[in-house]
């Protein structure tokens, strides 16, 4: 008998949805797909070796597909623990299903370049992880980052808080937290972006979300009557009719 989502273990009801939701991926992922050609974008300002390249929760490939156009002739391998979205690479010779809450698969050589987009707050104590990464480097290697972070969702929080109800968005790591967990020598760069989506209703600004998968929160789940509530004491849409919705990213490339 299948378990019910509030029933079922946190990380396995993440991996669940991102199956479901791969066939629409692509088509949702508009905000993510901005922020992997930003974060390629500027590992292409740095010297990054040659050698093993990997992105980490590769989802379709969009980080890693951004990556191999900006650097020609590096390939970049894909893990996820999704299998649903691994099909839908463009690239199908380097991929490997793997659950990143199991830490990292043993390779050969340490990679050169390790790069994750979107994936790291989705990981229990994402600190670690990225301490573990980070150590995982070849000498010299880099660590590649974007997502998002404490400070997202304003407007989410501020309807909550004025409805009384619970803001179950994802409880996402601090900026400030993330710095802390590596050598202040190793970062390279670091800089936070904020990104703003807008839609005609509350429900049309949050179903991008469902529809990539991303809809998976530890917080118990608000019923109909509470959500209808939430979304009255929304912030006021601007002139324009809009309600809107802040996304805060942190980009960090470090090297070991």
């Amino acid at each position: 008998m299948e378990l019910s989502p509030g029933e079922q273990p946190w990380r396995h009801q993440v991996l669940q949805r991102f199956d479901r939701a791969a066939p629409d991926y692509v088509e949702h992922a508009g905000l993510q797909r901005a922020v992997a050609w930003r974060l390629a974008g500027l590992c292409r300002r740095q010297p990054l070796p040659r050698g093993r390249w990997l992105d980490l929760g590769a989802g379709t490939g969009m980080l890693a597909d951004a990556l191999e156009t900006l650097h020609p002739g590096q390939s970049v391998g894909r893990l996820d623990g999704s299998e649903a979205m691994l099909a839908l690479q463009s690239q199908r010779q380097d991929t490997l299903t793997w659950d990143l809450q199991q830490g990292l698969p043993s390779w050969p050589e340490r990679p050169q370049v390790l790069a994750s987009s979107f994936c790291l707050h989705w990981l229990d104590d994402p600190c670690l992880r990225m301490q573990q990464w980070y150590g995982a480097l070849a000498p010299a290697g880099w660590l590649a980052l974007a997502l998002p972070v404490h400070g997202s969702f304003r407007q989410w929080h501020q309807a909550a808080s004025a409805s009384g109800q619970t803001c179950t968005a994802l409880p996402l790591p601090a900026a400030t937290s993330l710095l802390e967990a590596v050598p202040a020598r190793a970062v390279r760069h670091r800089s936070l972006h904020r990104f703003t989506t807008q839609a005609r209703t509350v429900a049309a600004l949050l179903r991008p979300m469902r529809r990539v998968g991303a809809g998976s929160t530890p917080v118990e789940p608000l019923g109909v009557r509470a959500w209808r509530q939430l979304s009255r004491h929304w912030p006021v849409p601007e002139s324009d009719g809009q309600f809107r919705l802040t996304w805060t990213i942190q980009i960090l490339l470090l090297q070991r």
